[in-house]
């Protein structure tokens, strides 16, 4: 298994979330970038404002890892107008791929129109411009059952206007990792709620973003069916297959 091309290896914090100065936010970008180089990530998921560097640092390393950023990050309660002007400014500075948040709160709310029109301009947007397009759930902030219906529903999307042949193309994905949960219940992806999106979702791809910090979660997932794994761990789970002898 090489684990590298499931990873898309995440920074996401701004200056003032991280508690540090713009300069110093920078710099990790830039680690992240250098990481990426060494280890080969299939992506690296950044705030939009970095990817003319990532492109410029990873077009010199003849990289061929990829450039992601989120859209409507991360509560996902942008309208769809400022959505779309989001993404068409990733996609001006050349990201490769488009995590939007959707807007789970309407969907909570039962505005299942909203939700659709929003998912619907959104993929047409990407495929348009030959993008993949992610769709972050926030299964945190969702119950099971709720899990179920928008996975289902950003199926129903794809195969009913894009066709089955779009299906490759496009993501649902688990959780931005920034929402605030009690009790310190998990805020990102765990089996349970995996199993969920993968049994509803396929054959759509699916990512596991959040909470997984470790080799052995990782490979979890991956056997049960995620495609791509969001972590700010990459290095770690990189490290830690190159030194395992699970033979994997």
């Amino acid at each position: 298994m090489k684990m590298n091309q499931y990873l898309d290896a995440t920074y996401l914090k701004t200056a003032s979330q991280a508690n540090l100065t713009e300069e110093e936010n920078q710099q990790k970008v830039i680690d992240l970038i250098k990481e990426a180089i060494l280890f080969d990530y299939k992506l690296i998921m950044i705030r939009a404002k970095y990817i003319p560097l990532a492109k410029e640092m990873l077009g010199k390393a003849s990289s061929k890892t990829l450039i992601g950023t989120v859209i409507g990050f991360h509560e996902g309660t942008y309208s769809l107008d400022e959505k779309i002007k989001e993404a068409k400014e990733a996609i001006s500075l050349g990201a490769d791929e488009l995590d939007f948040v959707v807007n789970y709160e309407a969907f909570k709310r039962g505005e299942i129109d909203l939700v659709t029109n929003e998912i619907t301009k959104g993929i047409a947007l990407a495929l348009d411009n030959n993008k993949v397009v992610k769709w972050i759930i926030e299964v945190a902030a969702l119950t099971n059952k709720e899990i179920v219906v928008i996975s289902s529903l950003i199926k129903s999307i794809v195969f009913t206007v894009f066709g089955e042949e779009n299906a490759e193309n496009v993501f649902v994905k688990s959780s931005t990792g920034f929402f605030k949960t009690e009790n310190n219940l998990p805020n990102g992806a765990t089996f349970e709620t995996m199993k969920l999106i993968i049994e509803n979702a396929k054959p759509l791809k699916v990512k596991a973003a959040g909470g997984v910090r470790d080799y052995e979660t990782a490979v979890k997932m991956i056997d049960l069916g995620v495609d791509r794994i969001g972590t700010s761990s990459s290095k770690e789970i990189v490290n830690k297959e190159q030194n395992s002898n699970s033979g994997y």
